[in-house]
């Protein structure tokens, strides 16, 4: 039996999570900001679920939540950062009132959860797991304040991994790609400021034609997400449905190319050895772009 620390889980894979483990024995604290919309979750588990208000962004609450976890569980072996939303538009578009509370949800909440939870799952080891998105994995016009907020979600959890190790504590990135939650309703907000001059990527309407459609399931995504955690050797990286794996693929193969299209150039970098004369001839090829 495991016992969870859920941030956001009101609905989507927060909430999804919360009820498969607590269904499958597990012990629960799940939260959300409003605790008013998911009292009744607790209900059915005879105490095996208790609901805890947490508003990510706020370090108090935090702290607060991961003492009533102790308080009522002992601790807890797996936190999940799932607290977030979306921000559709582009960059020239969006406007600090919009990027930046977007930033402080996604991010600094997914840190601020993390730190009040560390000294004491560092005492027990665990995992922790943190909801990143196919937008985490490569960026694209219309999805770029999603996106930095979840560029910086992986690279602070790649950080997180090699601190974590020597403890016993694991991380899993999650990258879901399209699945048919409520994600693309209640969960993604959009730019005010439309501009003509980027209609064609600002990703404006991309919810009023998908949301609802989507091909993932994300009763599925849950069980890998479960299995990950229960398996020691699960990878860093989760990529979860076909999108996701795809964008992946293409990210990999083009980051390839740019390596090795200016390898020879982008490797002459570092200071000559002692001793070893370059002729001006060379450094100004060097200099000018060309090959060495």
């Amino acid at each position: 039996m495991k016992t969870w620390l859920i941030t956001g889980c009101s609905s989507g894979f927060g909430q999804r999570l919360a009820l498969a483990a607590a269904e499958r024995g597990d012990q629960v604290v799940a939260t959300a900001r409003s605790v008013k919309t998911i009292e009744d979750m607790a209900e059915p588990f005879d105490g095996r679920m208790i609901t805890v208000p947490l508003d990510v962004t706020d370090a108090a609450a935090a702290k607060a939540a991961v003492a009533k976890a102790v308080e009522t569980f002992g601790g807890f072996d797996v936190l999940v950062n799932n607290a977030g939303y979306g921000l559709h538009g582009a960059i020239e578009e969006g406007t600090s009132d919009e990027y930046r509370p977007m930033f402080e949800v996604n991010l600094f909440g997914l840190i601020e959860a993390t730190r009040a939870a560390l000294p004491v799952m560092r005492r027990s080891g665990g995992a922790i797991v943190n909801m990143s998105s196919v937008a985490g994995i490569s960026g694209g016009g219309g999805g770029g304040y999603y996106n930095a907020a979840k560029f910086a979600v992986e690279g602070i959890s790649e950080a997180l991994a090699s601190e974590l190790k020597p403890f016993g504590i694991r991380v899993l990135i999650v990258e879901p790609g399209p699945f048919r939650t409520d994600f693309l309703g209640r969960s993604i907000t959009v730019a005010a400021n439309e501009m003509p001059e980027y209609a064609g990527t600002s990703r404006r309407h991309y919810r009023e034609t998908n949301n609802g459609n989507q091909a993932g399931d994300p009763d599925k995504a849950i069980a890998v997400i479960l299995r990950a955690v229960d398996d020691d050797d699960a990878p860093l990286h989760l990529p979860l449905g076909p999108v996701a794996h795809a964008a992946a693929e293409r990210k990999l193969a083009a980051f390839r190319s740019d390596i090795d299209a200016w390898h020879d150039i982008t490797i002459a970098t570092d200071f000559d050895p002692p001793g070893t004369r370059v002729a001006s001839s060379d450094r100004t090829s060097t200099s000018t772009g060309q090959r060495p």
